[in-house]
C-alpha cells in the first residue's frame, strides 16, 4: 500500500492530468502495474516492460467526471485501473515485451500525445511521503475539495440558529476557494442530471448542508429529499466560488497540503455574516488526532450489520493494538472479515 500510494501520489504531486483532459486512474494503473509486478514475481526488465504496457494503454479521458457526460463510472474507475494492470502484468509474465521509449519518443509517446509535450515533474523521491499524508475521508460522502466548505456550513448553521435565521433566510453565499475546487467541483449553473453530478458539485453539497444540516449518501439519488428540494437548488445558485491565491498555493505547498474553503453568507436582510474558514478537513495529516476517534466509530459502525456484538468488540480491540495487529498472519487476519460467527467458533483475544 505505501508502494502504490507513493507512486501515484508523487506523480500527481507536480503533474496534473486532468488539465490534458486525462482522469487522474492513470496513476492508479501505472502504480498498480509496478506493485503488482513485485508481488508476481516479475524481474527489474519486465517490471519496466509493464509499466511501459501501462502507459501506452489507452487512457480514461476525464469526461465522465464532468457535466454533461457525469455518470457512476467515476465509482468504478480505479477498479477498472488495477484490473488492467493485473492484465499486463499477466502479459509481460508470459512474455510480452515493454517498450523502452513510451513517454518520451518524439510525436508518438505520450508526452508529445497527451501531455502537452511535457515530460512529468518530480517533487520529491519515493519514499513514504504520501501514505504519512493519506487524507482520511472521515465528515462526509463528498468529493475531498469540498470537505472543507461543507464543515465551514455545517459550523455557520450553529451561528444561523442562534441568530434565530434559516437556511430560507440566505440571499447568497461567497466560497472563497482553492482552484482546484474550482476547476473539479465548481458547478454553480450547471444542470445536477445524476447522483455523480451532485456529488462532485461543491454548491450542491454546501446547500444541502445549510438547508438540512446534514449531507449524507442518500442525499444524492435523484428521489431524495436533497435532490428534489427547491430550496437546495435555489440556494446552490447563489453560492459563488471565487480563488484565493493563498489557499491555492498552501494546497500545492507540501508541508501544509491544505484544501481551504471560506464561506462568507449575505442574509435577506442585508446581514453579513463572519466569514467561517475551514483549512484543514476532519481526517488531514494536521487533524489527524482530532479524527481518531471519528474513524473508529465508523468502523465501528460499519461492522455492526454484519457481526456479532463480540466480533465488532473483537475487530475494533485487534485494530488499536498494533503490536498484536503487526504481528498476526495477514490470511488469518483477513479471515476474520470474511466469515460470520456461525462459520467457525469464534475465540477472543486474551
Amino acid at each position: 500500500m505505501i508502494k502504490a500510494h507513493e507512486i501515484q501520489g508523487c506523480l500527481a504531486l507536480e503533474n496534473s492530468f486532468n488539465k490534458v483532459g486525462l482522469d487522474h486512474v492513470v496513476n492508479v494503473k501505472v502504480a498498480s502495474t509496478a506493485v503488482v509486478s513485485k508481488m508476481l514475481g516479475l524481474s527489474e526488465a519486465q517490471t519496466r516492460d509493464a509499466i511501459s504496457q501501462a502507459w501506452v494503454d489507452g487512457q480514461s479521458m476525464r469526461t465522465y467526471r464532468h457535466t454533461p457526460n457525469t455518470m457512476s463510472r467515476k465509482s468504478w474507475a480505479a477498479g477498472d485501473a488495477c484490473e488492467k494492470a493485473v492484465n499486463l502484468c499477466l502479459k509481460v509474465l508470459k512474455g510480452e515485451g515493454g517498450m523502452p521509449t513510451v513517454l518520451s519518443t518524439p510525436t508518438w509517446g505520450f508526452y508529445d500525445v497527451n501531455f502537452g509535450k511535457k515530460p512529468f515533474q518530480f517533487q520529491r523521491p519515493y519514499g513514504s511521503y504520501v501514505m504519512e499524508n493519506v487524507l482520511f475521508k472521515v465528515s462526509y460522502p463528498a468529493e475531498f475539495h469540498s470537505q472543507t466548505a461543507v464543515e465551514a456550513a455545517e459550523r455557520l448553521n450553529i451561528k444561523l440558529k442562534e441568530m434565530g435565521k434559516t437556511a430560507e433566510d440566505i440571499d447568497h453565499v461567497v466560497n472563497r476557494t482553492h482552484e482546484a475546487c474550482i476547476r473539479i467541483i465548481d458547478k454553480q449553473f450547471k444542470p445536477m442530471d445524476n447522483y455523480a453530478d451532485r456529488d462532485h458539485c461543491v454548491q450542491y453539497m454546501v446547500a444541502t448542508m445549510f438547508v438540512f444540516n446534514r449531507l449524507a449518501a442518500g442525499d444524492y439519488p435523484d428521489d431524495s429529499e436533497a435532490a428534489q428540494s427547491q430550496l437546495v437548488e435555489s440556494l446552490r445558485q447563489r453560492i459563488k466560488c471565487v480563488e484565493d491565491p493563498q489557499f491555492t498555493k498552501d494546497y500545492h505547498d507540501p508541508e501544509k497540503r491544505t484544501i481551504s474553503n471560506a464561506l462568507t453568507v449575505t442574509l435577506k436582510d442585508g446581514t453579513v455574516m463572519e466569514e467561517m474558514v475551514v483549512e484543514a478537513p476532519l481526517g488531514h495529516r494536521l487533524r489527524r488526532d482530532e479524527a481518531k476517534p471519528k474513524i473508529l466509530e465508523k468502523y465501528r459502525n460499519h461492522l455492526k450489520p454484519h457481526f456479532s456484538d463480540s466480533q465488532v468488540e473483537e475487530l475494533v480491540k485487534l485494530g488499536q493494538d498494533m503490536e498484536k495487529l503487526g504481528s498476526m498472519e495477514v490470511d488469518k487476519y483477513v479471515d476474520m472479515y470474511a466469515k460470520s460467527e456461525s462459520e467457525y467458533k469464534w475465540e477472543p483475544s486474551t
